[in-house]
């Protein structure tokens, strides 16, 4: 088994309003940064064990459809790395 790294990306879809991504926008705009758009989303970092890279990605999609997005609001995407060793 080998250890992987998944970064989960997690955003709303264009369709849904963000408010976060609304606030974030307003704010650069008074501090004098020309914006037109700002969504905000979420980052997730998931180490897992897995037997090769196909296991790795199949289950990290199921976590995703699972738990991490709600996939009536949100999208994903997800990067899938091998894993530094952990240093004892």
């Amino acid at each position: 088994m080998s250890a992987w790294l998944a970064e989960v990306r997690v955003m709303l879809k264009r369709s849904v309003n963000d408010p976060q991504g609304l606030s974030i926008r307003n704010a650069l705009r008074t501090l004098a940064f020309e914006v037109e758009d700002v969504r905000a989303g979420k980052l997730i970092q998931v180490r897992l064990e897995a037997d090769n890279r196909e296991a790795a990605e199949a289950a990290v999609t199921s976590m995703c459809d699972q738990l991490l997005a709600n996939p009536v609001i949100e999208t994903f995407e997800f990067s899938l790395h091998e894993a530094p060793a952990r240093v004892p």
